[in-house]
């Protein structure tokens, strides 16, 4: 068969990979809409660095013996070495505790409104990013993509804007944090991608995870101590929350989006991001009892034109074998 005939067959195969794997992102896209629904049900009870890191270190407790589970069924698996510890320290830091921390601290000296304007350029910055540290190309589609998906989730979050403060003086350190976050968040993306050539999406987790979790104790520790008997308060959501952040969040999510980023590029499996608020309007309209209003409907739409766009028309060829 000439390379001629093979192609349209290869297109068609590329297709349905690439909509498998969106259909990954999409589930992790749920679980992370839910986030602020759980912090919600947890915020009365516990601070805000102890609702991000407690259910963290959970999640990386959790996960081990899923790691020592795996690396027993693969002998060859790879060791870390003391190179590959410091790549997992800049993971870990550099990308989730920046995260974290940045959106944590940031939302206190700022806006909510303004942290939801600003996580929108996380997609952005990891186009950006990949197109720097892994040479992906910014083809004329993907840039649509994301312009298009941008637009859908400006137009859902016309509330937002009309609040949003940035150029108030009062406001530019926690909007810095905040876009900080959102630069960790997208660098720990890009730079995981990276990770993938010599490590399983569980060994890079969790590794990240342990070097992001002994980074952030000193957090809890002298800057917001962790009142236990306020976990006696909890009740049945808070710790149903507490849960759904530890197992699902911080874990499962990550799972599928890594799983997907092995066979996607990063620019592509980016624009999935633009999914988040979808699901987060339809959760807090299911959980909260908030009104879906005519913008976030059509906001909704918009946001879903993009992601079909990417996947039924992106014919980059995928220039990523981690094995």
């Amino acid at each position: 068969m000439s390379g001629a005939e093979a192609e349209p067959g290869l297109i068609q195969r590329k297709r349905k990979s690439t909509a498998w794997y969106f259909l990954l992102l999409a589930l992790a896209s749920l679980m992370w809409s839910g986030q602020g629904t759980a912090v919600k049900f947890l915020d009365p009870h516990l601070g805000p660095i102890a609702i991000t890191f407690l259910p963290f270190y959970c999640a990386t407790l959790l996960a081990i013996p899923l790691l020592k589970r795996m690396r027993r069924n693969r002998p060859t698996a790879t060791t870390p070495s003391r190179a590959d510890w410091i790549r997992f320290v800049i993971a870990g830091v550099g990308g989730q505790v920046l995260a974290q921390l940045g959106m944590t601290w940031g939302i206190s000296y700022s806006l909510a409104s303004n942290g939801a304007i600003l996580n929108l350029l996380i997609p952005v910055i990891s186009a950006v990013l990949a197109s720097m540290m892994l040479r992906e190309r910014m083809t004329a589609l993907r840039i649509i993509s994301l312009a298009i998906g941008l637009a859908g989730v400006v137009i859902m979050s016309a509330g937002d804007i009309r609040q949003a403060s940035f150029f108030q003086s009062r406001f530019f350190i926690g909007n810095l944090m905040i876009f900080g976050g959102c630069a960790g968040s997208a660098f720990y993306n890009v730079y995981c991608k990276g990770l993938l050539r010599r490590f399983e999406e569980i060994e890079i987790l969790i590794y990240s995870y342990i070097t992001a979790s002994i980074a952030s104790i000193p957090l809890l520790i002298w800057i917001e101590p962790v009142p236990w008997h306020h976990f006696a308060s909890l009740g049945t959501s808070g710790w149903l929350a507490f849960a759904f952040l530890a197992l699902f969040m911080y874990g499962a999510s990550m799972l599928l989006f890594f799983k997907a980023l092995a066979h996607l590029d990063v620019t592509t499996a980016s624009i999935s991001m633009y999914l988040v608020p979808v699901f987060g309007v339809l959760l807090a309209i299911t959980l909260l009892g908030e009104r879906l209003h005519l913008l976030e409907i059509v906001g909704a739409l918009i946001v879903l034109v993009a992601t079909r766009l990417i996947v039924k028309y992106d014919k980059e060829p995928e220039p990523w074998n981690p094995a």
